[in-house]
């Protein structure tokens, strides 16, 4: 990995972004992202509320799955709180409920997000792996998202170029598949490497966190590309509904990972989407959410 300063500062913010802030009583407070000024990022409002789960949790306990519902958006003017349930610590498990919330238009607090997340003790037991990665080009052989975005941004909306050129702390590439600017139907099936874009510190917690956060990423999109339509050129409205992720085996975030997503089903004005990570060739996590995803006529340029 070639670490520039503009890289290692991405990745500050991110990890400093993903650090709440104890208030007490197992209330805590995610920050605000840096320059922010819009809708906060799905991925952002997990990884925090994973975060925040995790700092009430004995240490020898590591998170294994989570489970997590979007019930508003949220707004990147304000920080956000997070209040965290301990509703059980056994033998093996524990488990927490954590609810993220901000201030609505009326100045109350509102839920935007409800997590429950499970913790277990390592133990030894019965071992099997069936998931296959894909045979897909090494990332080294495949072009950067940024040279990618450059090439696209010309041909956009000018009120969609500065967040579609933002610099971003995720470095990805692209295998195979594209729901960016869709021409036509695609499978509803992508493969692309993510890796954040400096050293991450070695708490396991951090790359969980990095990983919960890069796992919103591309997932939704793939339930739209059997239909060719983009959100870049404003024919399609969407949020995600429900998100979930399992934890398998140990990984580094700041390494490559291979992210596999299809979507089996789509109706209703809702889309499924199904992920799966690998790095080295195993098994590291399994993703699944819902959406909701729904045609809208093209924005004027």
């Amino acid at each position: 990995m070639t670490e520039t300063p503009n890289s290692q500062q991405l990745i500050a913010d991110l990890v400093a972004l993903l650090d709440p802030a104890p208030l007490g009583d197992d209330r805590f407070e995610g920050p605000r992202k840096r320059g922010g000024v819009g809708r906060v990022f799905g991925g952002q409002v997990i990884a925090q509320a994973l975060i925040a789960a995790e700092r009430t949790v004995d240490d020898d306990r590591a998170a294994h799955s989570l489970h997590a519902y979007f019930l508003r958006g949220g707004n990147e003017d304000h920080p956000i709180e997070l209040a965290v349930d301990r509703q059980l610590d056994g033998g093996s498990f524990s488990n927490r409920r954590v609810v993220a919330s901000q201030p609505g238009a009326d100045g109350s607090m509102q839920p935007i997000l409800n997590l429950a997340a499970s913790f277990q003790k390592h133990q030894p037991g019965l071992e099997h792996e069936r998931a296959v990665p894909p045979k897909v080009p090494a990332p080294e052989e495949l072009r950067s998202d940024e040279e990618l975005r450059a090439e696209i941004a010309p041909t956009l909306p000018e009120r969609v170029r500065a967040f579609f050129n933002e610099p971003r702390p995720i470095e990805v590439r692209a295998a195979t598949g594209r729901h960016w600017l869709a021409e036509g139907a695609q499978e509803p099936v992508q493969h692309s490497w993510f890796r954040a874009r400096s050293r991450l510190p070695d708490d396991p917690r951090v790359h969980r966190a990095v990983l919960a956060y890069l796992s919103d990423m591309q997932l939704l999109g793939t339930s739209v590309m059997p239909h060719g339509l983009s959100w870049m050129r404003g024919e399609v409205k969407s949020a995600s509904l429900d998100h979930a992720i399992w934890f398998h085996a140990p990984f580094r975030a700041d390494e490559w990972l291979l992210y596999t997503c299809d979507s089996p089903w789509s109706g209703g004005s809702r889309g499924f989407n199904r992920g799966q990570i690998f790095q080295d060739g195993r098994l590291v996590a399994s993703v699944a959410q819902e959406g909701m995803i729904r045609r809208t006529e093209p924005r004027a340029r």
